[in-house]
């Protein structure tokens, strides 16, 4: 008799549910001077643990754009949102994949068209420009507090 193993990445996948709900703790800003570094550094391992939970979900396909798209809502809400804890989740949803960074601190969020010269400004923009590129929406959450993006969990068609 022969058995075949389900590899493990592929046991769960599809399945709607939470991929990932983690929270950071940072420092508060004082004024407009940079974060900490380690508050910095966060962001970065936050993103890592992201990629792996999209890739153990069988989202490949969609890892280079959610990761931009979580690492500009995650930098954003660090650098002015002032708070001192921001929470990202991954949803698998039917057919998307919902990312949600949600900072506590209510605030309209809404792109805007930053100087030729400025060094910031764009985050909003890339983000609506990655989520329309991938068939989805985004939007403030109900709260006020957050962001979140939702992206078509398909391959794009080329």
């Amino acid at each position: 008799m022969t058995t075949t193993a389900v590899w493990a990445r592929y046991a769960g996948l599809r399945r709607d549910g939470d991929l990932m709900d983690e929270r950071i703790r940072v420092a508060p800003r004082r004024g407009d001077g940079p974060p900490r570094e380690e508050d910095a550094w966060r962001i970065g391992t936050m993103r890592r643990i992201a990629a792996a939970k999209l890739r153990f979900g069988g989202c490949e396909a969609l890892i280079d754009a959610a990761m931009l798209i979580v690492s500009e809502l995650l930098t954003n809400a660090l650098l002015h949102s002032g708070t001192q804890e921001i929470r990202l989740r991954l949803i698998l949803q039917g057919g998307s994949l919902r990312i949600v960074v949600d900072d506590g601190r209510p605030a309209t969020i809404e792109p805007h068209n930053a100087d030729d010269d400025a060094e910031t400004g764009r985050g909003l923009t890339l983000v609506a420009a990655l989520v329309k590129e991938n068939g989805g929406t985004w939007g403030g959450t109900d709260q006020g507090t957050g962001v979140w993006c939702e992206l078509r969990r398909e391959a794009k068609s080329q």
